[in-house]
């Protein structure tokens, strides 16, 4: 369990710092899939604490701004939710409620929130912009995740 969650830290450390598309206000890319799989494999207090983990590290490592804790409380609760939605039980409702509820609430209002008090810019006007981005994402995520399901079905089974 150790190696496999080392490995998952690894890969979303990668897939945030290195292969994502950011902006002082948005952030595009994959670094959700490893936290899908460690709440599909190990659920949510495991996703969570691995997806925080994976946030801090990627930040003290490889820096891109500077720290604000407030990302890291996102990436727990984020990974927490998926394993809540997702741990043992997968269908097309759930990953919806789970997408749907971490890009909502998490991404679009409380990353905001924290954009917001780190750059001093107006919540409003920045949840405006940031919206379209959120509802792109989760569509993304939706079908990621629902194909990604499948695969990791096949290797929980085995």
């Amino acid at each position: 369990m150790l190696t496999v969650l080392g490995l998952l830290i690894a890969l979303e450390i990668i897939l945030s710092r290195f292969c994502s598309i950011s902006a002082w206000n948005i952030k595009i890319g994959f670094n959700f899939i490893p936290v899908v799989i460690a709440a599909l494999l190990y659920g949510p207090l495991t996703a969570g604490i691995a997806a925080g983990l994976a946030d801090f590290l990627g930040a003290v490592l490889f820096p891109i701004g500077m720290y604000f804790p407030g990302f890291t409380v996102t990436a727990f609760l984020t990974g927490a939710v998926y394993g809540i939605f997702l741990y043992k039980q997968q269908n097309s409702f759930r990953i919806f409620c789970a997408v749907l509820f971490s890009q909502l609430v998490f991404s679009l209002c409380l990353n905001t929130l924290w954009i917001s008090i780190l750059y001093d810019s107006p919540y409003l006007p920045l949840l405006a912009t940031r919206a379209v981005q959120c509802i792109a994402a989760g569509l993304i995520r939706f079908v990621v995740i629902s194909i990604l399901i499948r695969g990791v079905g096949v290797y929980i089974e085995s």
